[in-house]
C-alpha cells in the first residue's frame, strides 16, 4: 500500500578474521616446525633415516611458505616472525640435537657444547639476516651473507647422510671427526662470506627447457635415491662457495670503480662551474 514504509532487510554481520588464503602460508610454516621437532623424536628413537628426512621436509616447506605468501598476497609481519622462529627450531635446534644423539653424545660435555654452539650460531645468523634485510647494496641482491639456514642444517647433517648412503662410513665419522665439522659449518653460517642465493638467479631463455629437464631429473633422483641425491647437492653447494666469494669480490670492485668514477666526474663538473673558470 502507498504510505506504508518498506521494511528494511536486516543484513547479517560479516565475520571478522582472516581468509583461508591468508592462513595457508603460516600453516606451511607451522608444518615445517612440526617436521623439525619430529626429527628430534626420530633421533631419540634411533631412526636416523626418518630424522634426516624430517629436516629435508622442513627445508622443502621452508622454500614454499614464502613463495606461497607472495603468490596469495598474504605476507605479514606475523608471518615473517613465525618463519624466523620456525627456521631456528628446524635448522638450528633440531640438527644440533640430532647430531648430538647420533655421534656428539660420545664426547659428553664437549659434544653437548658443540651442539649448543651450532644452535646458537644459527640463531645469530637468522637475527642478522632479519636486521640487514633490504639494506644490502644493489650488486649484492643475489647473495646471502654466510651460509643460509637450510643449507647449514644440511651440511651439519652431511656425515649422517653419507652413512645412510654407505653404512661402512660410520666407523670413519666418529665423534672426534664430527665435532670439528659441526663447528666449521656453524662458523660458515655466521661468517660474512657471500654465498649464492639461487632463488634470485636469472636463467637465459635458451636454458629454460634444459633447466626444467634437470629439475625433473633431480626430483626423480630425490625420490629414488634420496640420500645419494642429498649428498651430491650438499657437496656441490659447498664447492660453489669459493666461486661465490670470487664473483662477489669482482662485482664489489666494479661497483666501487663506477662509484669512484662518478665522484670524479661530479667533482670535475663542480670545478668547471666556478667563477674563475667561466668565460
Amino acid at each position: 500500500m502507498i504510505g506504508k514504509k518498506k521494511r528494511s532487510r536486516r543484513q547479517s554481520p560479516r565475520l571478522s578474521g582472516l581468509t583461508i588464503n591468508k592462513i595457508i602460508p603460516n600453516a606451511i610454516t607451522v608444518s615445517a616446525t612440526v617436521a623439525g621437532l619430529s626429527g628430534i623424536r626420530f633421533a631419540l628413537e634411533g631412526r636416523w633415516e626418518f630424522a634426516a628426512g624430517a629436516i629435508l621436509i622442513a627445508a622443502i616447506l621452508d622454500t614454499l611458505d614464502g613463495r606461497m605468501a607472495r603468490l596469495l598476497n598474504a605476507s605479514s609481519d606475523f608471518g615473517a616472525e613465525l618463519d624466523s622462529l620456525s627456521d631456528f627450531v628446524s635448522f638450528g635446534v633440531a640438527p644440533g640435537m640430532i647430531m648430538y644423539f647420533w655421534s656428539l653424545g660420545d664426547l659428553g660435555g664437549i659434544g653437548w657444547a658443540c651442539a649448543l654452539f651450532f644452535s646458537i650460531c644459527m640463531g645469530l645468523r637468522l637475527a642478522r639476516f632479519n636486521s640487514v634485510l633490504g639494506t644490502q647494496p644493489p650488486y649484492a641482491y643475489n647473495y646471502f651473507q654466510g651460509v643460509p639456514a637450510p643449507a647449514a642444517a644440511g651440511l651439519c647433517m652431511l656425515p649422517l647422510v653419507l652413512t645412510l648412503v654407505d653404512p661402512s662410513l660410520r666407523d670413519f665419522f666418529v665423534a672426534e671427526m664430527v665435532a670439528p665439522w659441526i663447528i666449521f659449518v656453524a662458523l660458515l653460517a655466521v661468517s660474512s662470506l657471500p654465498t649464492f642465493s639461487f632463488k634470485k638467479m636469472k636463467i637465459p631463455s635458451s636454458m629454460v627447457l634444459p633447466g626444467l629437464a634437470l629439475v625433473g631429473l633431480a626430483i626423480a633422483m630425490l625420490v629414488g635415491r634420496p640420500w645419494v641425491t642429498m649428498s651430491i647437492v650438499l657437496i656441490a653447494y659447498l664447492v660453489t662457495i669459493p666461486f661465490s666469494v670470487q664473483r662477489f669480490a669482482k662485482l664489489k670492485a666494479e661497483a666501487e670503480s663506477l662509484h669512484q668514477d662518478g665522484d670524479e666526474t661530479s667533482s670535475e663538473n663542480e670545478e668547471g662551474d666556478t667563477p674563475s673558470n667561466k668565460s
